[in-house]
């Protein structure tokens, strides 16, 4: 029996969320996060939680001093304070998201597609963050740092192979004449 508040669609003025649901008669996006706000009002009142988003940080010292950096050490420097500035934050987002997969053991014995299983998925890519763009800043150093070295060149001979070194003695036969 769908949810008395379910309001059938005529698709005029509706995003596709609402149309798709109409088509399967199943409640949108937005259906299921109004009824989960009225329902949650009177936890709210007992937990209030801050109404405005997280304070979103000053990251002008961060793009001055990178717009400023003119070797990839420089560069670099900048990339590593923003990091460690960050990892403290995106932590603790991975830690609130990790309890709530784990909430109430919902977690044991879950899917692999469940709910659980994918906010403890979320928990460990709000991370992975972190860990792409220290290798990625690492990848630059060592462009800077270590380059590989040039291949040497084998000769005149463009059509030239590489040798490969002698058989072992009493080896058996390789390549296209082993097989007949």
């Amino acid at each position: 029996m769908p949810n008395p508040d379910f309001e059938l669609y005529d698709n005029v003025g509706r995003d596709s969320d609402q149309i798709a649901a109409a088509r399967y008669g199943i409640a949108s996006d937005r259906d299921l996060l109004r009824w989960a706000k009225r329902d949650a009002e009177p936890f709210l009142a007992e937990h209030p939680l801050p109404g405005a988003p997280l304070p979103g940080p000053d990251l002008s010292p961060y793009h001055d001093a990178l717009a400023a950096a003119v070797t990839p050490a420089q560069a670099s420097a900048v990339t590593q304070h923003l990091l460690d500035a960050a990892e403290p934050v995106l932590q603790a987002i991975s830690d609130y998201l990790l309890s709530a997969a784990r909430w109430r053991g919902q977690n044991r014995g879950a899917e692999p597609q469940s709910p659980p299983k994918m906010l403890m998925t979320a928990a460990s890519r709000s991370l992975d963050v972190l860990a792409l763009a220290h290798r990625a800043d690492l990848a630059l150093l060592r462009a800077a740092y270590d380059p590989a070295p040039a291949p040497k060149a084998r000769g005149n001979d463009p059509t030239s192979t590489v040798a490969l070194p002698p058989a072992p003695p009493n080896a058996p036969p390789t390549g296209p004449a082993a097989g007949r």
